[in-house]
């Protein structure tokens, strides 16, 4: 079941932001980040490990979530490891964090409750 600031999230779509655009203020991080709890907040970035019974399912998982975020024209830095696949958002315009970190992070998030 989707909170409130997760359902916002998901009806939205990444949108380009131009070189200077500022980073989101501390307060609207924090907000945004009550969407997505399994995400961390660390140095200017949002950070997701997701385990998975096999490396072909982390294989399979990254093919899903790469779809993703190629749709949204917003891509993680992605780490495909035995088991696991760690995932960095960030966005390097504002050189920070902006909405789009957040609503392709809620969009993966709603696609690994159907993925496991």
């Amino acid at each position: 079941m989707l909170n409130e600031v997760e359902s916002e999230l998901v009806s939205k779509t990444c949108r380009p932001l131009p070189e200077g655009t500022p980073a989101l203020p501390n307060g609207e991080v924090e907000r945004l980040a009550t969407a997505v709890p399994a995400w961390s907040v660390v140095d200017n970035r949002i950070e997701r490990e997701y385990v998975l019974p096999s490396y072909m399912a982390g294989v399979r998982w990254f093919a899903l979530l790469a779809s993703i975020a190629e749709q949204e024209d917003h891509h993680p830095d992605a780490v495909v490891t035995w088991c696991r696949v760690k995932l960095t958002l960030w966005t390097h315009t504002v050189r920070g964090l902006s909405e789009n970190d957040f609503i392709l992070a809620a969009k993966l998030e709603r696609a690994w409750r159907e993925f496991k």
